[in-house]
This record gives C-alpha cells, structure tokens and sequence, in this order.
C-alpha cells in the first residue's frame, strides 16, 4: 500500500482491521481508516473493490468477521445505538418509504432520531434548505427522479447534524447544478465532520475531498491527497491525471493481491 505521510489529528470515524467475507470470497481485507474532523476523504476503487461493503461495516449495516469500527469513540457492533447518534448514512440507492410525500418521510426520520415539537420541524426545515426540496414536499418520492432521491437521502442523512456522514455516490443521479450545490453543501458541513464519500466519479475528489484512498480487490493500495495520488501515474513520479493514477494503482497491484476466492 501507498501512504502519504499527513499530520495525525483525534479521529470522529475509525476503522480498525475490517474484514468481511462471503462464503469462500474475502470482500474486504483488513482496512483501517482513520478521519478526523474537518476532513473529507473519497473513497476511490473499481466496481466491486469493496466500497459499500465497507461503508455498511463502517455505519454499522454489516457485521464485519473481523476488526471494528467506531464513531465518536463508539463502538458501532457493541452500542449501535449510541454511536449511530453520531452517525448520518446515505446508502447506495438510499431506500425509502415510496408512497410518503418527502415531508411526511422526513417526519418520520425525524421521529426515529428522537426529534420532536419544534426541534424537528426546525431539523426538517434546515435540512429541506439545504437540499434544496422545498419545491417538492408533499411529492410522493416514488414519483421522483433519481436525483431528487437522492436529494432526499442526503435530507434524512444530515437531518439530527451528526459529527459522522458516510455517504455511498452522494451525487449519482444529479445534474450538474445539483452536484455543484450538493458539493458546496459537503464542504460548507465539513468543517466540525468527519465525512467520507464513495464514489467512482473521479472529478469529486478536486472538487470536495481533501484527501483520497483508493482499494482495490478488499485492501488500500493508495492513501493521500490529490496531488500525492497524481504522483502515481505511469510517467515514474510525474504528476499526471487522476483517471490515470487509478488505472495505473488498480491494474498494477494484482501481483501484490492475488484473488481472494
């Protein structure tokens, strides 16, 4: 794995040896992760590296068979409760109630997240703001885009201000407007969070992250920033495009990570 030495700093996520396996495949092979307040890390690999699976072990979705994960100091197999307080979760595809209009469903996530009276209706209306939904409240979300979905998922995400977002493809789905104004959001929050973005658009991580890892085949092979992960490029050092610095990270490691079935 590739490392880029960085300044270390009190965590708000940690992941501690992660691994997860199904049947005789490992997916995911001994991560540790580590996010400080005020960073906002990309969580870069191809299609089937092991991005959501981590991402479900980290907010505590998915048991992992080895290692931990803890939020706020918490651990999230041991006191799910407490450490989810912390926690804002958009997953891949961001299920919800369809036949709810968006204000009914925030309602509700507001209810489960112990909000009531007016504190959940200022938490709704603040999330709503943000996610720019106001146009759309009483649509029922199964009549919706993909991208106002996902706009939705963002809402109930960010709805009680957790100290902890783990969000899987935050801007799939959206128009190019929709992702500057989502992006904007990501880093305006950023600033007293630990977030982590998994996603395969590699603009995202110029545009929102400060740092960036990459995995491939269930390990890290790259921690850094965007211009460490420059430096990894084909061209022996030379700072090149970060499309090719994640071909040439994810195509030259199998040697080093031979499949794990």
């Amino acid at each position: 794995m590739i490392r880029f030495a960085k300044d270390r700093m009190s965590a708000l996520l940690e992941l501690k040896n992660l691994v997860k396996r199904f049947q005789s495949f490992t997916a995911v092979d001994g991560i540790s992760l580590e996010v400080p307040a005020g960073e906002v890390l990309g969580f870069l690999g191809p299609n089937g590296a092991g991005k959501s699976t981590t991402m479900k072990m980290a907010a505590g979705f998915l048991a992992a068979d080895e290692g931990s994960a803890r939020i706020c100091g918490v651990d999230v197999a041991d006191q799910p409760e407490l450490a989810r307080q912390n926690l804002g979760y958009l997953p891949e595809g961001a299920p919800a109630y369809g036949e709810m209009s968006v204000s009914a469903f925030l309602r509700f996530c507001a209810r489960m997240r112990g909000l009531k009276g007016d504190g959940a209706r200022e938490a709704i209306a603040r999330a709503v703001d943000r996610t720019d939904l106001g146009d759309v409240l009483e649509q029922p979300i199964e009549t919706m885009s993909k991208g106002f979905k996902r706009r939705v998922g963002l809402a109930q995400a960010i709805l009680h201000e957790p100290k902890v977002l783990i969000l899987d493809e935050p801007t799939d789905g959206l128009d190019p407007n929709q992702k500057h104004h989502v992006r904007q959001l990501i880093r305006d929050m950023s600033a007293d969070r630990a977030i982590v973005i998994s996603t395969h658009i590699l603009e995202e991580v110029d545009a929102v992250c400060t740092r960036a890892v990459i995995i491939d085949q269930g390990a890290i092979v790259a921690d850094g920033t965007a211009a460490d992960l420059r430096k990894l490029g084909p061209d022996s050092g030379r700072a090149s495009s970060l499309e090719d610095a994640f071909r040439h990270v994810t195509t030259s490691v199998t040697a080093d990570h031979p499949s794990h079935v």
